[in-house]
């Protein structure tokens, strides 16, 4: 983690002419502490970060089938129920109208109720739906069972994204959630070697192989879940590894960085908040980057056993196959993560994850030599990969206040997933293996179209910070009328 970043105010970090009125600094500016500074965010690291990767592993690993739904295809899932390949697009999408639905009443009680609370609650209700899908015997006991896993687990991402703002400075947020979000591809690499293991359950218990997948893993899910609800504080004042000083330092830096208000009323609950985030400019570019960034993720999460079975390897080989590009995919996005928080360029990450997207997409077009066509994956999954955390925590950087932020996020997964739609069904029953071209070409198109609309974004965020410096040359942030959030000349945006 990048402990050596800079602690000036926010507006200092993104722009070279620093603030100098007085009025504009806050009474509770914390002093440089260089010990204090590497203290308390070592510490959120070592207790925080944990629980909600393990979290987001188990999410992507078991709760929405994201992963192990493509490995239990292969290991017989769809022959077993008699499922036709459309009836598989369609177990994949009933998941997503209560995940979406769920996406934006959870981020917004999430501080009401007490991430403390919601997010382990989510988790070991998962658990519970997602080893009682290892023993369904028919398709509609599947649907049933996919639709309470996307009710519940609606607000896990978002709420994990909102939950870190509540700690971390937006300097500092990137790499953190990167960190967690790694465990996506982890568990693509995790989930292929622990499928492969799993298979050879077949028959023991009267359970086949498919079925031990989502039993097993939804066994560890409650465990998990259970013991979470012991560890995870609510907030900076609820951490109990916090000393006073620790505490009021963490307080202090939020403040300083505009992730928390002076006045309490202003981080209320407040439906006008609510329709700024929906009616600002750089939410809905935003939102558009994760749409066509939420069908390039989910179709390789989906289908990408599948598709290199398409290639020749057996169902087996295929899982082991599947855990090399993930691999690669977890070291990037955690460099680019580093990068990201260390210069303050998220679209510049965005840009890179889209052109190695391009490439992987491309180079599957052009060619029938099954070598070639799996080492375009080395490109493809890391590029959908790398994205994610970038754009996941643009999106929270440039939102204030905390109402206006859950918003934002919400928003954006909700687009994410509203892509996830169409994922399920773009390498499925629209286009067929082993080729799937017509899905290879949207994806392609939609990588291309990424890169298109995170520059155009950069671009008026760029505009937006111009415009800030030449109001605070002008005014005082006293003189400022309260409540402006993210729209205040001293909140420069992250581009």
């Amino acid at each position: 983690m990048d402990d050596k970043a800079p602690s000036r105010n926010s507006a200092d970090a993104a722009d070279p002419e620093k603030v100098t009125d007085s009025s504009s600094l806050e009474s509770d500016q914390p002093i440089s502490n260089p010990a204090l500074e590497a203290t308390v965010w070592r510490k959120l690291d070592m207790w925080i970060l944990p629980i909600v990767t393990l979290f987001y592993l188990l999410s992507f690993l078991v709760r929405r089938d994201r992963t192990n739904i493509g490995n239990a295809k292969v290991a017989g899932l769809t022959e077993q129920l008699k499922m036709t390949p459309k009836q598989y697009s369609i177990a994949l999408t009933v998941t997503y109208v209560p995940y979406i639905a769920a996406e934006l009443p959870s981020n917004l009680l999430l501080k009401t109720v007490g991430p403390n609370i919601m997010l382990p609650a989510m988790i070991t209700l998962w658990g519970v739906v997602t080893t009682a899908q290892g023993s369904v015997k028919s398709y509609g006991g599947l649907l049933a069972c996919r639709f309470m896993l996307g009710l519940l687990e609606g607000g896990v991402f978002p709420g994990i994204v909102l939950y870190l703002s509540f700690f971390y400075p937006r300097m500092r947020l990137q790499t953190r959630v990167a960190g967690f979000f790694s465990a996506a591809s982890i568990s693509g690499a995790f989930g292929g070697i622990m499928a492969y293991g799993i298979i050879n359950l077949n028959g023991k218990a009267g359970h086949s192989g498919w079925q031990w997948i989502f039993i097993i893993e939804g066994v560890i899910t409650i465990f998990v879940g259970f013991v979470s609800f012991f560890f995870m504080p609510a907030s900076p004042d609820d951490a109990r590894f916090f000393n006073d000083e620790e505490k009021s330092y963490v307080r202090s830096k939020l403040k300083e960085d505009g992730a928390i208000q002076d006045d309490e009323a202003l981080d209320g609950f407040s439906w006008k908040e609510v329709g700024k985030a929906f009616t600002s400019i750089h939410v809905i570019i935003t939102g558009i980057v994760f749409f066509f960034g939420g069908v390039v993720l989910y179709s390789l999460a989906y289908f990408l056993p599948v598709i290199i079975v398409s290639l020749g390897y057996t169902a087996a080989k295929a899982q082991l196959m599947s855990v090399p590009p993930f691999s690669v995919a977890f070291v990037l996005t955690m460099v680019t993560s580093y990068l990201a928080d260390r210069y303050q360029r998220r679209g510049a990450v965005a840009i890179f994850a889209s052109f190695l997207a391009i490439i992987g997409f491309a180079m599957w077009l052009g060619t029938e030599n099954p070598h070639v066509l799996y080492g375009s994956l080395f490109f493809s999954v890391p590029g959908a990969y790398v994205i994610a955390p970038a754009v996941a925590t643009w999106n929270a950087n440039n939102s204030a206040p905390q109402i206006r932020r859950a918003t934002a996020i919400a928003i954006g997964f909700i687009m994410t997933n509203a892509g996830g739609i169409l994922a399920t069904w773009l390498l499925g029953s629209l286009s067929p293996p082993p080729r799937y071209l017509m899905g290879t070409r949207l994806l392609l198109a939609f990588s291309v179209l990424m890169g298109a609309f995170t520059v155009v974004n950069m671009v008026y965020l760029t505009r937006e910070n111009r415009k800030k410096a030449e109001t605070r040359k002008t005014t005082t942030r006293t003189a400022e009328a309260p409540g402006l959030g993210d729209k205040s000349a001293w909140f420069v945006y992250s581009t």
